[in-house]
């Protein structure tokens, strides 16, 4: 989507720049920011969280000073710094760091990140910004207890006016790191997890198929991998996420669905042929749903106005184009707990609360047949057997799902988690594990089914079922961070359903015979890649028990 969803789109859209696809220069002479190589002695230019941060004289990569991260327990010593850009504009950010997952990146964008750099190592992150975009605001960070971290030299390389003046430092630092690139932190010794059965009733009826392959329809904007008219989407898509509606601002509730314009997206069909279509595609027995938020769909519900606004919004999107549900993919800072918000079977945080009450209205309102899905990252599912966001540690967005997907189990359809974008996350072994190979899918896909103890509440997040359950992973390289080979995911799910092949895990929550299948980001970058996610994974899937 995850990313984030859009922030896989800027990545790839970057990617294509880099290889020659596109006619454009990223190579400037000026870094847009200001105070790049910490030379001020101090963080001037820069908002950073935390105590202890500063500018030090060794080591450095080059000139005399350059920053030390103070990252604690309690904080990842994040560092932003927002500088104007152009719309629809290739930039690089790279940048030197050393130390133990030090991550590098553009808020609610493209990042990267090094799991362990004992010497200064560079990282880059080629990124374009939207249509409209003004600014954004980059972003350096350690993670929770990892010690400290060194940056130097970063550079942001694009079209723009370079900083004639160093300003001064912010008196108002963000307090939260990206969520996209979040590893995380290893839970006390006494927190061992239990497996604990699922408490859903019966499958609901939705016809889905037993194993579902899922992919999401970049139908509202353009980028790099093109557009795909839905008439032309092949039958082997089960479900099609048309991605995104978006709110009109972060708090009104209010979501609007806007097809992307012909200027935008060649080839674009009229609003009666993409209606036809969505009806062909539900006569072959294919879901299609309306999957709200996205990389810059915030949406957060903070009053009862707001979700009722959401509530009548997504109904008449629903409604209006005759769809069979819809799909939750928050991102950013749309959910989080308010401190002493500890019980996920209790939760008090409005955003939560009212989310909560809104999807049982729809579910109310649309009955049986309705499709719920979700598309949270790891950061608001996974780590919350770590850290808790209602309790005084560390970010208060994680694990913030938790409490809506317990809420509306009964009524859930598949979960399926963006195994991408996500730094290291500690398993059911009490092991780290990350994205790169089947074990990352296997041990973050057992969380679910198995459940897990969340944090240091007492509370215990039960298991859901296996056909409640998929994997979401990138269709291609271009699609996001953490993408692995056609087979790499096969391995993952062998082992999943059938218990073996497994590694050297232990499956907590047993094999998975109904797991339901697969979610990738995205229809479009498939068939960028000439289908080759599909006719990999289908034929695979049928072959399923």
């Amino acid at each position: 989507m995850k990313p984030t969803k859009r922030a896989a789109l800027i990545l790839g859209a970057a990617t294509l720049l880099v290889t020659g696809l596109f006619v454009a220069t990223n190579a400037y002479a000026a870094n847009l920011l200001s105070n790049p190589g910490f030379e001020s002695g101090n963080l001037s230019g820069w908002s950073c969280t935390g105590s202890g941060s500063g500018a030090v004289t060794s080591p450095v990569h080059s000139g005399s000073y350059a920053l030390n991260g103070n990252a604690t327990n309690a904080d990842t010593a994040q560092c932003t710094q927002t500088v104007t850009v152009q719309p629809n504009t290739a930039y690089t950010l790279s940048g030197w760091v050393r130390g133990s997952y030090v991550y590098l990146g553009v808020t609610g964008g493209a990042s990267t990140w090094t799991p362990a750099a004992t010497a200064y190592t560079k990282l880059t992150v080629p990124f374009t910004t939207t249509a409209g975009q003004t600014s954004i605001q980059v972003y350096l960070h350690g993670w929770y207890g990892t010690g400290a971290y060194n940056a130097d030299d970063i550079s942001l390389d694009g079209p723009g006016t370079p900083p004639t003046t160093t300003p001064p430092t912010s008196s108002s630092p963000s307090k939260s790191p990206s969520a996209s690139a979040s590893p995380s932190k290893s839970p006390s010794a006494s927190a061992s997890p239990s497996k604990s059965p699922s408490t859903s009733p019966t499958t609901p009826v939705t016809g889905i198929p037993k194993h579902a392959l899922i992919g999401y329809h970049h139908a509202s904007f353009a980028n790099g991998s093109g557009y795909i008219r839905m008439a032309d989407i092949p039958a082997a898509w089960d479900v099609i996420d048309l991605a995104f509606g978006e709110p009109t601002s972060v708090t009104s509730g209010d979501i609007r669905f806007n097809r992307c314009s012909a200027a935008e997206c060649p080839g674009v069909e009229s609003d009666a042929e993409f209606l036809a279509a969505i009806k062909a595609k539900q006569a072959q027995g294919k879901k299609v749903l309306i999957s709200i938020g996205g990389q810059n769909g915030q949406v957060q519900l903070t009053t009862t106005a707001a979700r009722d606004a959401f509530v009548s919004s997504v109904s008449a999107i629903i409604d209006r184009w005759g769809l069979d549900g819809l799909d939750i993919d928050f991102e950013g800072h749309s959910l989080y707990l308010n401190a002493g918000d500890s019980d996920l079977r209790n939760p008090t945080t409005p955003v939560v609360v009212n989310l909560i009450s809104a999807l049982k209205s729809l579910k109310a309102k649309y009955g049986a047949k309705f499709v719920l899905t979700m598309a949270p990252e790891t950061f608001f599912v996974q780590l919350g057997y770590q850290f808790y966001g209602g309790t005084t540690q560390g970010d208060n967005r994680a694990g913030s799902y938790l409490p809506v997907i317990h809420a509306v189990r009964d009524f859930l359809t598949i979960l399926h988690v963006q195994d991408y974008n996500s730094g290291p996350i500690w398993g059911l072994d009490n092991q780290y594990h990350t994205m790169g190979g089947a074990d990352f899918h296997i041990a973050m896909t057992d969380m679910l089914k198995a459940g897990f103890p969340v944090a240091n509440t007492g509370q215990t997040f039960p298991g859901l079922r296996a056909d409640q359950i998929a994997i979401g992973v990138p269709a291609a390289v271009s699609a996001g961070n953490g993408y692995v080979a056609n087979s790499v995911v096969q391995s993952a799910v062998t082992c999943l359903v059938n218990g073996s092949g497994c590694g050297g895990y232990t499956l907590r929550g047993g094999p998975s015979p109904a797991l339901r299948g697969l979610m990738t980001w995205s229809i479009n970058w498939d068939r960028y890649y000439n289908w080759e996610f599909q006719n990999a994974q289908r034929p695979y899937l049928n072959t399923l028990p």
